[in-house]
C-alpha cells in the first residue's frame, strides 16, 4: 500500500495535472496540495477527503502490524 503523498502524486501524474490543476478542481489550495504530496503530518481530514474523492477514494483506517510497531519502539 502506498502511503498518502506517494498515492496522490502517483495518481495526479498519471491523470497529467499539474499541482495547480488538481488543486483548482478539487476546490482546495496549491499549498494544501504540496503540503499533501510533502507528507505534512498534520492536514484537514475533510479537505484530504475533497482531494482524494477526484481519485475515487475517502480516508478510512488502515489495519497496522503491531508487532512491527512493538519492534520499532524498541
Amino acid at each position: 500500500m502506498h502511503p498518502l503523498p506517494a498515492f496522490l502524486k502517483e495518481k495526479r501524474q498519471k491523470l497529467r495535472m499539474t499541482q495547480q490543476q488538481l488543486a483548482v478542481k478539487s476546490g482546495v489550495g496549491l499549498r494544501f496540495i504540496r503540503d499533501m504530496e510533502q507528507g505534512k503530518a498534520s492536514l484537514r481530514m475533510d479537505k484530504v477527503n475533497q482531494v482524494l474523492l477526484m481519485f475515487g477514494h475517502e480516508l478510512g483506517p488502515v489495519p497496522l502490524d503491531r508487532n512491527r510497531l512493538i519492534d520499532e519502539d524498541s
